[in-house]
């Protein structure tokens, strides 16, 4: 099935997997609409397996995929001398992102829906600015998340749908964080669920901006450092962000329990259709 897509399906796929990765931050819109509680158990299963799933991606295919196209062009040794250094570039490119964006607006301190309903901003009227300074956070953020997603699609479609399944379970808290201090700022949730959707759409533009960019520059020796980077840009959101939020929700056993399912489920997919 997979042989036969052509070039030009197989970007519109790889597209298409992005922009359902961050159109997902609606789901967390939804639940900050009709959850009175933080479902604390679900998020962090979710989280963690999302976690699970994007570590054991990046050192079981990703890393070695890279490793594998850097050696063909440049060598063995040069190979994974570059495999390396475009894995920590990855790093320390998420890193800095996550660096410019304090800490009391950064998506990725998360809190539970009743935390920013019941809190002190909506007594002294900065919730409608925190959910603004969410949104433009998240947009940052989800920029390098989206080129992340479509390179992976791009160089297989069967790596990239798990990925792109991953980054969408991590969007949902961020939905959350937008939609809640708006929504209750302004009492329109026609309003919350517009910045929501447009934070969101960073990512599909995310990979916009890397095809229209870079393609007209891609060789082989790029696309192996790019897709080595993805690599470290997924196991530092998964490190730095998505296993700390999830033991922040209170269930830190549930999150390794997800973190160790997300691993087992990628691993037999690997096998039976990989």
């Amino acid at each position: 099935m997979y042989d036969s897509i052509t070039d030009s399906q197989q970007i519109w796929i790889a597209f298409g997997l992005t922009l359902f990765a961050g159109l997902s931050t609606g789901i967390g819109s939804a639940i900050a609409f009709f959850a009175k509680r933080t479902n604390t158990k679900f998020l962090s299963i979710a989280l963690g397996f999302s976690a699970g799933v994007m570590i054991y991606l990046s050192f079981v295919e990703i890393f070695p995929k890279s490793r594998e196209i850097l050696s063909d062009e440049v060598g063995p040794q040069l190979g994974y001398l570059y495999t390396v250094m475009a894995f920590f570039i990855g790093m320390l490119l998420i890193a800095f992102i996550d660096k410019l964006v304090p800490a009391f607006e950064n998506p990725h301190e998360l809190k539970r829906v009743e935390q920013i309903r019941d809190s002190e901003y909506v007594k002294n009227k900065k919730l409608y600015r925190m959910g603004l300074m969410s949104a433009v956070a998240i947009t940052i953020h989800n920029f390098p998340e989206g080129l992340a997603t479509f390179l992976a699609a791009l160089q297989d479609i069967r790596l990239g749908l798990p990925i792109a399944v991953a980054i969408a379970i991590h969007n949902i808290p961020e939905g959350i964080a937008i939609s809640v201090p708006i929504y209750h700022a302004t009492g329109s949730r026609k309003k919350a669920f517009m910045y929501s959707f447009l934070s969101g759409l960073a990512e599909p533009l995310g990979a916009l901006v890397g095809f229209f960019i870079l393609m007209p520059f891609m060789s082989q020796t790029l696309f192996g450092f790019m897709f080595a980077s993805v690599a470290g840009i997924m196991v530092f959101i998964s490190v730095d962000n998505l296993l700390p939020a999830a033991r922040e929700y209170g269930e830190p056993h549930l999150s390794i329990y997800g973190l160790t399912l997300g691993m087992a489920v990628m691993a037999v997919s690997l096998v039976f259709f990989l």
